[in-house]
C-alpha cells in the first residue's frame, strides 16, 4: 500500500514529518521536492524539537503552581 504524508526537510537535511508517522518495520520511501515555500504552520513544527527538553515530568512538577485546579 502506498501512504503520503507531508514532511518538511531542513538545510542540514533533516526531515520533520507534518502528521504523525509510524512504521512496522523500515521501508523504502520516496521524496519528491516542491517548488513551494513551507508554510508558517511548517516552519513552528520544526521548532518542536527545540521544545523537547520542556516535556518532561521535572518541568511538569516545577511549573504546577501556575495550572488551574480543575
Amino acid at each position: 500500500m502506498l501512504k503520503t504524508v507531508q514532511a518538511v526537510l531542513d538545510k542540514e537535511g533533516r526531515v520533520q514529518f507534518l502528521e504523525p508517522v509510524s512504521v512496522e518495520k523500515p521501508m523504502r520511501v520516496l521524496i519528491t521536492f516542491l517548488e513551494e515555500e513551507p508554510s508558517e504552520v511548517s516552519s513552528a513544527l520544526l521548532s518542536e524539537a527545540a521544545l523537547e527538553d520542556w516535556n518532561r515530568p521535572e518541568e511538569d512538577e516545577a511549573w504546577k503552581h501556575l495550572q488551574r485546579e480543575p
